[in-house]
């Protein structure tokens, strides 16, 4: 007889059936809409053998010590189990070898959350809250998911617009009663919508979307893949290729002026800069026009299709979604300021309903309300040490210690860093050029990463301490927007020796000296009441008390909004409530910007031609674009060895979908085993023949597990099918040097002979320190 246990996650609440302490299946949640099928993947996940059983430490650093070690994450790695206690003795010592020789700032807190939903047990407020306690840790900032957002539109909208445009975007109800058409680059993708950083009680995202189809509102996805909108929004499909955004969105501005269409008083009052664009878009500034002839050329759409375009979105009430994706490559700041641009031009923003956003599709929380009264949380402290690294940098931090390097206006150094910690998140998941990351992870003294399961980024490091999941602990959840803050309950005990992440640094700090500073005299199960009544104690009406909201299972969030419109104070009265920047105004110029000298981001939305694009110079080598997107069978790369990501695996690697007529030019048919390859690196996939991709394109989404094991043997740099083997480690451009791990140019063939076998879910080598 199995027992159901509520949980929750990043892809939302559900109900775990547990017998005899094992996990048996699990269940959707009977109050979610839309529940995702990621659930399934936990029974298997939560018990796989690729759990990390004990404390482990690499037998090449015990042996020798500290020191930099190209071999680190090397197929043939042994480890050495140790009891707690001894391991714990020789980190601390470590940390404090470090610390003493080289300075807080010499330690990486590397930490990038996804750990879990919980708001207790949240990987990176751990770690940081303990490195805190020591004196300080090198950082990092801004997302690989929307650095380019973080970093661009406190210069266009000011800090609380940008602020409110990730964090308070207009929801779904608003846009199935108000607008009439939403332009969205880089589609709907309902897979996105399964999950929130904290989770979700119920699934908004889908529900709104079919609401919103049900009231009329149309759609056009302009995106190189054809369901990257749900087939019930009967979406409008533009296939421009892969990284002309912003050459389309320059058009329809150039029809909007030529036509007399674009709103000028609204130009006028609320925006900046508005003639240096219009001067830019009809070409008086450079001598291109950019009309949508020349538009299409680059993009491969219809001049007419984009003309046509143009002047329905001036028709209508017109929302211009600019999802994340898109500004994942090169130059991506410069789509999401023509998405503004375009939004200004036909003056529609703060209107409900109307104007521009970006995150719909990309996210399950985007549209789904706003809880600016915040949520229970951890304090990670007041880090001394000041240095920071925009996060994806992380490899040119390691290789590049000491040189120079621009973001956002300042001339910055990397730091010499001799330990990295991890604790929560993989970066051999989310970075890109694995090859030269590996190469970057082999270059500190010591690197130690708490994990539950043996990931890349474990097979990395010299000191492997396994981590409680989160049905071995309990907490609460709750993610921006959602509903009701829910309980969390332990649902098994932990796995061999894994411990709670609190636990293992209470001790550490212990040994430290610092174990008041970090636990404050507080155990697990006292931090959960304690921040629970903190936060409810902000509340002037009646919530229940720890207690009794623990044995109710959760309760309704207070204080919860759903807006209708964003910048709406500022679209009522500019004067009274400016935005917060320079001008008070929005800025289709910006004068700090074009200051900021910087080549690649110049001070107004610009084409830039990526060199990771159709019909560039370096197609003509590797002549097939390649969309490394979300995946839809898990979370990022967690729980890869679950049902039902296995389940979308093709000769058990990552799929890789071709449009038919590239597969007939190449051989390649349904199922077969294709190697994907440019001169950074190869990775063997699993081919799946499908018109939903454009010509020229190949899609191939992240998230399988890195398996370097048959590189040495010269079969592929990632046997499992990993695309940031293929992806260029470079960032955005000097203002954000976001993420750019979206596209990367190709060539495809069909594997000849029996491929090799993926490796990549057997446990390293682990022998005990007797042996």
């Amino acid at each position: 007889m199995s027992v159901p246990i509520p949980t929750s996650s990043h892809w939302g609440s559900y109900e775990v059936l547990v017998q005899q302490g094992r996990v048996v299946g699990v269940r959707p949640d009977p109050n979610d809409p839309a529940p995702s099928p990621i659930i399934e993947n936990t029974p298997d996940a939560q018990h796989h053998p690729t759990r990390v059983a004990c404390p482990t430490v690499r037998r090449r650093w015990l042996d020798n010590g500290p020191g930099a070690d190209d071999r680190r994450g090397a197929p043939d790695d042994e480890y050495v189990e140790l009891c707690w206690e001894s391991v714990l003795d020789v980190l601390a010592g470590e940390l404090e070898r470090v610390r003493g020789d080289y300075g807080n700032a010499a330690i990486y807190g590397g930490s990038y959350g996804w750990g879990s939903a919980g708001r207790f047990h949240h990987c990176q407020s751990q770690l940081h809250r303990f490195l805190t306690t020591l004196g300080g840790y090198t950082g990092s900032r801004d997302t690989y998911s929307h650095a380019a957002v973080e970093v661009l539109f406190p210069h266009v909208v000011g800090a609380r617009g940008a602020h409110d445009l990730l964090r308070r975007p207009v929801t779904w109800g608003a846009i199935a009663e108000h607008t009439d058409l939403i332009i969205t680059f880089g589609g709907l993708r309902v897979s996105n919508t399964w999950t929130v950083s904290g989770g979700r009680a119920a699934h908004i995202a889908e529900p709104g979307m079919r609401e919103a189809a049900r009231r009329g509102v149309r759609v056009v996805s302009i995106s190189p893949l054809r369901d990257d909108t749900m087939a019930e929004m009967k979406a409008e499909w533009l296939a421009a290729s892969p990284g002309t955004d912003t050459a389309v969105l320059l058009a329809l501005m150039h029809v909007l002026f030529t036509e007399g269409r674009a709103d000028t008083e609204f130009l006028e009052r609320y925006t900046v800069g508005a003639d240096v664009l219009r001067r830019y878009v009809l070409g008086e500034s450079d001598g291109v026009a950019k009309t949508p002839e020349w538009a299409g050329a680059l993009s491969g759409l219809p001049a007419e299709a984009l003309r046509d375009l143009a002047r329905r979105a001036a028709a209508g009430r017109t929302l211009v979604n600019v999802g994340w994706s898109v500004q994942r490559a090169r130059y991506g700041e410069q789509p999401l300021w023509a998405g503004m641009a375009l939004a200004a031009c036909l003056g529609q923003v703060g209107l409900p309903g109307g104007g521009f956003a970006t995150g719909y599709g990309s996210m399950g929380n985007y549209g789904g309300g706003a809880t600016p009264g915040g949520l229970p949380t951890l304090p990670q402290g007041i880090n001394p040490i000041p240095t920071k690294i925009p996060v994806a940098r992380v490899s040119d931090m390691l290789l590049h210690p000491g040189e120079p390097f621009d973001f956002n206006g300042r001339r910055q150094r990397y730091p010499d860093i001799r330990l990295v910690y991890w604790s929560g998140g993989n970066p051999f998941h989310h970075h890109q050029d694995l090859t030269r990351l590996s190469r970057a992870f082999g270059r500190p003294e010591t690197v130690v990463v708490h994990e539950t399961h043996w990931t890349a980024t474990a097979r990395h490091a010299d000191i492997v301490l396994p981590a409680t999941t989160t049905l071995e602990r309990d907490d609460y959840a709750a993610s921006q927007g959602d509903v009701r803050l829910r309980a969390m309950p332990r649902a098994v005990p932990p796995h061999a020796e894994a411990r709670d992440e609190y636990d293992t640094f209470a001790a550490l700090a212990g040994r430290l000296g610092a174990e008041l500073a970090f636990t404050e005299g507080r155990t697990s199960a006292q931090w959960l009441a304690h921040l629970y009544e903190k936060w409810r104690r902000r509340w002037r009406q009646a919530l229940p008390n720890f207690a009794e909201f623990w044995e109710a299972g959760g309760v309704d969030l207070p204080g919860r909004t759903e807006d209708e419109t964003l910048l709406g104070a500022f679209r009522a009265d500019p004067d009274s409530a400016p935005l917060q920047t320079p001008s008070g105004r929005i800025e289709l110029y910006s004068a700090t910007i074009d200051g900021f000298g910087y080549s690649d981001c110049p001070g107004h939305p610009t084409w830039l031609a990526p060199q990771e694009r159709l019909g560039s110079q370096r197609s003509q080598t590797w002549p097939l674009l390649l969309v490394a997107n979300q995946p839809s069978g898990r979370l990022h790369s967690q729980q890869d060895m679950g049902a039902h990501s296995r389940s979308q695996k093709v000769a058990e690697r990552a799929p890789i979908r071709l449009h038919p007529d590239d597969a007939a030019v190449r051989g390649i048919g349904d199922g077969d085993v294709v190697r994907v390859a440019n001169d950074r690196g190869s990775c063997l996939a699993g081919a799946v023949i499908s018109d939903d991709v454009r010509p020229g394109v190949v899609q191939l989404s992240t998230g399988a597990w890195y398996d370097p094991s048959g590189a040495q043997a010269g079969e592929a740099t990632c046997v499992h099918g990993n695309p940031n083997v293929l992806t260029a480690d470079v960032g955005t451009s000097s203002l954000s040097q976001g993420c750019t791990g979206q596209h990367a140019l190709v060539e495809v063939e069909r594997y000849a002979g029996e491929p090799p076998p993926v490796r990549v879910f057997t446990p390293p080598r682990t022998t005990t320190a007797s042996s």
